[in-house]
């Protein structure tokens, strides 16, 4: 049987790769090859560069109600095509259909968000500001920019990116995951038919080679990563290294260890289903996830009591089956990886109450599942606790009080997200106001923005000035223009030497 054979877009149409590498691409449930994907060479990126570059000024100049309605009819078709976008990234990434629906809906937010550019781009005025001078503001595109993003949100991630940028103004190139890369060739066929001028969204499937050519091409002036710290670290260190006129604009989201309080006065049975939704949705593959529970003085006991049960009752399943509450991770060397976390927790003395090693499926054997997992009594000097896992693993951390709760999460290197579940006020203000966190949820487990806000965390989940999307999305890829206008007959005769002043 012949795989099929996911290849490169650029300038408007699908492109053979002639690079002559590739790679499996997997259905994680049956654990089988399901596809190939090419992997770009330099050339191939040279010429998604080249073909975004020509298309650049057109559409920069494009007006951005016009702009806004290819959007709008994107959006439309995304809509119409839902359930096909979620079908295909649960088939390539494994995330139960449910879910998946959820992140399309996410995505099209933002595609939503964008479609008011004509709004979202206005700027100030200033009439008069002395000597019959007039000052106002622009934000215009930057040119040629591009997004690098992950396995585990192969839809929404670059939702967050493309739209943004091309609204703005600017063409765009896509480098998707190398794991699940259909859904990226959905999206171009569907921009394609919304009417976008050829050369404006181009894809380029690939691995390192394509993020460093992306990264070091003199003409790409923005460059904007989701994945993990070790890769946004590097992508900023050697993005920012570039030279020359305009220097590499970069954005790089790195990883996260989200840290749950449950206060003793926390509505207990909330808490569980918070940890229960937070920690093993999409296996714990999320940037988002709970990984760690901040048991605070008496609660922890009651606590892991009401989790053991539910851990074990998780149904782990091909998740497309409409009663799965999870599916299989990506790929089998993730899972490796995930268990030898599990096995590392152990050798350190954490205590393991329910162990997901050795799940297996029934007909489904060779799929790449992995149980919930459950452990206690973990402390901060433990592997488990300061690494970010990305799989369904929620470590319990029991503190005696609310201030220790505080110190060891802004303690710790990652600070992307953080939820807060007590019923009392005070509370809940004082550790929003002091805790070290880019984002965070107050009885909410997972506090990801919505699209007219920004996405983004501190400390070592974040290298770059701008979080994602909404306002701080239109600021990372538009430049800022002060102009100031008078004209001859406002100007007074005679040279001026001292420092301009309002008049």
């Amino acid at each position: 049987m012949t795989q099929a054979l996911i290849q490169h877009y650029i300038g408007g149409r699908v492109v053979e790769s002639t690079s002559g590498r590739k790679q499996d691409v997997f259905n994680p449930a049956t654990g089988e090859a399901s596809a190939q994907v090419v992997l770009a060479s330099v050339e191939e990126v040279n010429a998604a560069v080249d073909a975004a570059r020509a298309a650049a000024p057109g559409w920069a100049d494009t007006a951005p109600l016009k702009r806004a309605r290819v959007l709008s009819k994107f959006k439309e078709l995304i809509e119409k095509h839902h359930d096909d976008f979620a079908a295909a990234i649960t088939r390539e990434h494994g995330k139960v259909f449910s879910d998946a629906k959820g992140e399309v809906t996410r995505g099209l937010e933002v595609v939503e968000f964008a479609c008011g550019i004509p709004q979202l781009l206005k700027t100030q005025f200033t009439d008069n500001i002395g000597g019959g001078i007039d000052n106002w503001q622009l934000r215009q595109p930057l040119g040629v920019t591009a997004g690098i993003t992950p396995f585990n949100f192969p839809f929404m991630v670059p939702m967050w990116m493309a739209p943004m940028a091309i609204a703005t103004g600017n063409s765009f190139i896509l480098k998707p995951s190398e794991r699940d890369p259909s859904p990226s060739l959905m999206m171009a066929d569907l921009l394609k038919r919304a009417g976008l001028p050829d050369g404006v969204f181009n894809v380029v499937q690939g691995d390192k080679v394509a993020v460093d050519t992306l990264l070091h091409h003199p003409d790409v002036n923005a460059v904007s990563f989701v994945g993990s710290t070790p890769i946004a670290e590097y992508i900023y260190t050697e993005g920012t290294k570039r030279k020359g006129a305009y220097p590499l604009r970069v954005q790089a989201l790195g990883g996260a260890k989200n840290h749950m309080v449950v206060m003793p006065d926390a509505n207990l049975d909330q808490a569980v289903d918070a940890l229960i939704g937070a920690a093993y949705g999409s296996a714990g593959e999320r940037c988002m996830a709970i990984s760690v529970a901040v048991a605070v003085g008496g609660v922890a006991d009651k606590l892991i009591e009401a989790l053991i049960p539910r851990v074990k009752a998780l149904k782990v399943k091909n998740g497309m089956e409409a009663d799965a509450e999870m599916g299989p991770v990506v790929t089998a060397q993730h899972k490796a990886k995930i268990e030898g976390y599990i096995e590392d927790g152990v050798q350190a003395g954490a205590r393991l109450l329910v162990d997901g090693r050795g799940l297996k499926v029934p007909g489904l054997e060779n799929g790449f599942f992995i149980g919930g997992t459950l452990f206690d009594h973990v402390t901060p000097d433990m592997k488990i606790y300061k690494e970010e896992i990305f799989g369904p693993v929620l470590c319990v951390v029991r503190v005696p009080d609310f201030a220790s709760a505080v110190k060891l999460i802004n303690a710790h290197e990652f600070g992307n997200g953080v939820a807060l579940f007590t019923s009392d006020g005070n509370t809940a203000r004082e550790f929003s106001r002091r805790i070290e966190v880019g984002m965070v949820g107050i009885n909410v487990p997972i506090p990801v923005p919505m699209a007219w806000h920004s996405f983004g965390g501190w400390k070592r989940s974040l290298f770059g000035d701008t979080h994602a999307y909404g306002e701080e999305g239109i600021r990372f890829y538009t430049r800022y223009k002060s102009v100031m206008q008078r004209w001859p007959d406002s100007i007074a005769k005679g040279a001026e030497f001292t420092m301009p002043v309002a008049k």
